[in-house]
């Protein structure tokens, strides 16, 4: 009895026995299988190759078509959490400043015939609260002025602000210069006019400010008689502005 490995052999040493032979002669049950007395090996070959299958391996064929795509698998399992990363470093602190919207402030003092006749010194004051140190001041004084004298006179009236004349960016005044004087003070030339002293300053701090007109002498001229608010209204406006 052949063993499995000589068997799975047989046909392969057969396949390669063949060419040696020309012819053999066909007996019993091969003449029939065959149907000759003599055969060459080519007819040995193709008997062979129906019993046992082909010895020799055929060109290769045209490749096939790419195949449709596969349905999705089934989803994986959730992998494992990420660790906590470093530290970040400490970020700025910004504030953020809102501003309240502008709102009007101001004030009016007023006077019914003031009839001040000093020539140097405070005429009148009026306080006012400042709500911004950023916002200016808006002031105006509008009364009758008069001034009069024997020679050449010169009289100011000027702002101050807590007691300090404006320096931003300079004084508030307005002046009277009378240059032909009347023989005695006393004379006909006594000419009364509604006046003002008006301007804006920048850099008095918030809060309560005490607002004042001062009358005084001009630089390198004498002084002469002055008055202020002769029966008429006096007044002192103050607005705060925005910048």
């Amino acid at each position: 009895m052949m063993s499995p490995l000589l068997v799975r052999l047989l046909p392969l040493l057969l396949c390669l026995a063949l060419p040696l032979y020309g012819s053999e002669k066909c007996t019993g049950n091969d003449a029939e299988k065959l149907n000759c007395t003599r055969h060459s090996g080519e007819g040995r070959a193709t008997y062979l190759n129906n019993m046992y299958g082909s010895c020799l391996q055929g060109p290769a064929g045209t490749p096939g078509r790419d195949g449709n795509p596969g349905a999705n698998g089934i989803p994986g399992t959730p992998g494992i959490p990420g660790r906590d990363g470093l530290k970040g470093e400490k970020g700025e602190c910004v504030s953020e400043v809102f501003e309240e919207p502008w709102r009007p402030n101001y004030k009016q003092c007023a006077w019914n015939s003031l009839n001040y006749g000093i020539d140097l010194g405070k005429v009148a004051d009026c306080t006012f609260t400042k709500m911004r140190s950023d916002s200016s001041l808006r002031v105006l004084f509008s009364g009758s002025l008069r001034l009069k004298c024997k020679n050449a006179c010169c009289q100011r009236w000027y702002f101050t602000f807590n007691g300090a004349e404006c320096t931003g960016p300079l004084p508030i005044e307005s002046i009277i210069y009378l240059d032909q004087g009347s023989p005695e003070l006393n004379s006909t030339i006594n000419i009364h006019r509604t006046s003002s002293v008006e301007g804006l300053c920048e850099g008095v701090k918030a809060g309560l400010v005490d607002v004042a007109v001062w009358v005084g002498t001009c630089a390198d001229y004498p002084r002469g008689d002055a008055s202020t608010g002769w029966n008429s209204v006096s007044r002192i406006i103050i607005e705060e502005l925005p910048k």
